[in-house]
Order: C-alpha cells, then structure tokens, then sequence
C-alpha cells in the first residue's frame, strides 16, 4: 500500500524568507508560518492558538519565496512533511519537523509592494499559459480579472516558463 505524506497551510511569515545556495548552487529557502485558530473555550472566552511551521523551498520555488515573500505576508504553503536530526552547537542530537514546500500561493491585496508589477499578465503559475487557463475556465477573461487572482508557483517549472 502507497502512502501519503501531504500538508497544506494558510498562515502568515513570521519573518522575512532567508535564501541560501548549496555547494552545487542550488537555492535554498527557509521561512516560517504561523497559523492561528480561534475557539471559545468551556467557559465561553474566546481563544486563540498560534502554530508555527518552518518551510523550506528549494530551486526556483525556494527563489520566488525569497523574492516576493516578506514578514507578515499571507500565504498558502502545500508540501510534505520531513524530519531531520542534527547536533547543536552544544552537542546535543536535536529533531526538527518542517514542510519541502511544492507549491505556494501569495494571497492578500494587490496593494502590497511584493507583487510583480501591474503589467504582470499570468494569473498564477502552473505550467498554463494564460490562454490554455482562460480555455480551462470556458472562456476568455478579461485581463485585470486574471491579475486579480492568487499567484500559484510550482517546484517543478522550467526558467524558461517563469514568467516574471
């Protein structure tokens, strides 16, 4: 039997993305989320839990995030879980649980600094032109309805298909 290893998040950056490159050049992206929930506890106050993720992005993913991503930004993260242990500065053996982030989704407003600008065609990323996105949709949308909606990125895209 195939297993599934799959977790997608909504929350904000708690700071700005932190890119670094491998000895072979590959980008390397580390950024953390916090996702809050609220609930009404058995008195009937109202409470909120925060909790936090670390997020790495590699190549062209890990590049975006760290250009377009910065503190207090929305986002939707999809990835897989993975642990990895590693000794401290102190020597002691340490476990840290993050998301291989493989696709990601910029949400809130327009008006926020780190969008590509407004000539910005493409509606999100994922492998479509614009054209075959309007087919999907059963039509042609205008083109400011299409900069309206959430960038979608994906792990596996082509540097010739990046768009911006």
């Amino acid at each position: 039997m195939a297993g599934l290893n799959k977790v997608q998040i909504i929350g904000n950056l708690g700071a700005d993305p932190d890119m670094r490159y491998t000895t072979q050049g590959t980008a390397i992206t580390n950024f953390r989320v916090a996702v809050s929930r609220r609930y009404k506890d058995k008195s009937g106050n109202l409470q909120e839990e925060t909790e936090w993720f670390r997020v790495v992005a590699w190549d062209k993913l890990g590049q975006i995030c760290n250009q377009y991503l910065n503190k207090g930004k929305q986002v939707y993260v999809e990835g897989r879980l993975q642990t990895r242990k590693y000794t401290d500065r102190d020597g002691i053996e340490r476990t840290s649980v993050e998301i291989v982030a493989s696709d990601m989704v910029m949400l809130g407003g327009r008006s926020d600094s780190s969008y590509p600008d407004d000539n910005y065609e493409e509606s999100g990323y994922s492998g479509e032109s614009t054209q075959q996105q309007a087919a999907a949709r059963g039509g042609s949308a205008p083109a400011q309805e299409q900069r309206n909606q959430p960038r979608r990125v994906e792990e596996d895209i082509n540097d010739d298909e990046i768009p911006f």
